[in-house]
């Protein structure tokens, strides 16, 4: 496949932007400001980039009109120049199209449902009763169980495994590795003896879902797990069974949440958070890295837990602080009790 090629007034009509240049320029391509090119279109979004756009060699930058200010080479002023980045992306995007219909290879269960523009990969597996619908890309080696559903325009990559009874909405990316209605951990304890429970629910995933590389969505014990509309998982996260996630809600690698927790609608989790389960997340909570959520949060806002980088030096005075903090407590206790002896005795005397 070519490279695409679009001319900047190309670009800008399709951004509505504000063309500054050549409308005739043409763009091969996108790269950041450090290294782009005379044919390459870059754009500034963080601040601390700022720096790099005087010696910048782009054919042309997407900018704010702030920004477009002092800038003497071509632009295309927009209001979110990361957003018309992001929308450009796609046209310069050279992932493969796969073609309709079944690799000889894949295995098709008789009764499986797939529709004639789906395309399914090599050595696909698509079990009893489950249904592709039009447009998906199925890729290579990837399972869907039996009587799994993945609504229209699915794209899922290679050597993804849906377990049985899984559904799956409109326009869902589902990336390499991800393993969606794996049994929950579910084991009851008799006299040391773990005795395994049978996860008899499901997942359901909304529509325009993304899942990243290696992520997994454990199968409910009972109801369903559930994943809302536009909820953006990235790689490595583990979600246990019949945790609950809101609409529009993002996470970053390698956040863990246990068991029964529901998390409301346009929440931000960072990377390496940690839920207990059985507690709830309203709507709006931004939950910064590496913290642990150890109880319901109720309020809308940012939560944060542990403590940030610091040189090794100046860590172990903090953690010999904080081993002393229980003793200090005690302490200061006493000196309050202490206090309040002496005030007391004051205004005794005084009273006399």
């Amino acid at each position: 496949m070519g490279a695409a090629v679009f001319t900047l007034g190309q670009l800008a009509e399709r951004l509505g932007a504000t063309l500054r240049g050549g409308a005739d320029k043409p763009i091969r391509g996108l790269a950041t400001l450090q290294e782009a090119g005379a044919e390459q279109l870059s754009f500034l979004a963080n601040p601390q980039y700022r720096k790099y756009l005087g010696d910048c060699q782009a054919g042309a930058v997407l900018l704010t009109a702030a920004d477009a200010e002092g800038y003497k080479g071509d632009a295309l002023i927009v209001a979110n120049p990361y957003l018309a980045y992001a929308e450009l992306s796609h046209l310069f995007d050279r992932k493969p199209r796969a073609a309709a219909g079944v690799h000889p290879t894949a295995s098709i269960a008789v009764d499986a449902l797939i529709d004639p523009s789906a395309s399914i990969g090599p050595y696909a597996v698509v079990e009893s009763g489950a249904q592709i619908a039009a447009g998906v890309s199925l890729g290579a080696h990837c399972v869907v169980g039996a009587r799994s559903v993945i609504g229209e325009g699915g794209w899922i990559a290679p050597r993804v495994t849906l377990y049985h009874d899984v559904r799956i909405g409109k326009r869902v990316v589902i990336q390499s590795g991800a393993v969606i209605g794996g049994e929950g951990f579910g084991f009851a304890n008799e006299k040391g003896v773990w005795q395994k429970i049978a996860q008899i629910g499901g997942v359901v995933i909304g529509d325009d879902v993304e899942i990243g590389a290696n992520t997994t969505i454990d199968r409910g014990a009972l109801a369903d797990t559930l994943i809302g509309n536009g909820v953006k998982l990235d790689n490595q996260i583990m979600i246990a069974h019949n945790v609950q996630i809101g609409d529009n809600t993002a996470m970053a690698g390698c956040v863990g949440i246990s068991g029964s927790t529901k998390i409301g609608r346009n929440c931000m989790i960072a990377g390496g958070v940690g839920m207990v389960g059985h507690i709830e997340v309203c709507d709006g909570v931004f939950v910064t890295g590496m913290t642990m959520v150890t109880r319901s949060i109720t309020e809308p806002g940012a939560y944060s837990s542990g403590t940030a980088m610091q040189p090794a030096g100046e860590w172990r005075k903090s953690a010999a602080r904080i081993r002393q903090l229980d003793d200090m407590a005690r302490r200061l206790k006493e000196l309050e009790k202490q206090l309040a002896a002496v005030t007391s005795g004051d205004n005794a005397s005084s009273d006399a």
